[in-house]
């Protein structure tokens, strides 16, 4: 998947006739034409989805000039149930009976070292209900697992899966991301 999306704006036709006369016979007008394309990055409202989460994909940006963090956070993809090899299935103490994952990536673009953690991820529920990650790395888990407690310098972004043992018969609404000190940023699950 891409990182960075442009957005074709418009495509600007322009003709030009030149003529030519010459003593007393014409001769045909040769005619130019020059095509420009122009792109333009997408505008901040296009991430948002109806009820003002972001779309599943998009990229939000935290700047946290105070202590020097400047991340991006994204959510790319839910899958449910997940397609890979499956893990052991989830027992009742879990509570699901059915593996999903989300797939997300954590950029530190600028500023000190970041630790990045599973534990911040949640799936919401329309009911109010939410599911937190397990915290089973390992094994069977799906792969590439983003990563448990791992400082990340600036630079450079940590990527993988988190899996969740969720119940067969619905679907998340959101995926939620909500470490201590900022407020709750959400992705909208589209139904399948």
């Amino acid at each position: 998947m891409s990182t960075r999306t442009t957005v074709l704006a418009g495509t600007l036709l322009v003709a030009a006739t030149v003529t030519a006369c010459t003593s007393g016979s014409a001769k045909p007008s040769p005619t130019v034409t020059a095509i420009r394309t122009v792109t333009a990055a997408p505008s901040p409202e296009d991430a948002k989805s109806s009820n003002g989460v972001l779309k599943m994909g998009a990229r939000q940006a935290i700047n946290n000039d105070t202590d020097d963090v400047h991340i991006s956070v994204q959510a790319i993809e839910y899958q449910q149930p997940y397609k890979g090899p499956q893990p052991q299935k989830p027992d009742a103490s879990q509570g699901g009976d059915i593996w999903a994952t989300v797939k997300i990536k954590v950029c530190n673009l600028s500023g000190t070292n970041i630790n990045v953690s599973q534990t911040p991820w949640s799936l919401a529920y329309e009911d109010g209900t939410s599911i937190e990650p397990t915290g089973l790395t390992g094994g069977d888990m799906p792969k590439p697992e983003f990563p448990m407690d791992k400082p990340v310098k600036a630079g450079r972004c940590a990527a993988g899966l988190i899996a969740y043992p969720v119940p067969s018969s619905k679907r998340p609404e959101r995926i939620v991301y909500a470490p201590e000190g900022i407020d709750p940023i959400e992705w909208a699950v589209t139904k399948s």
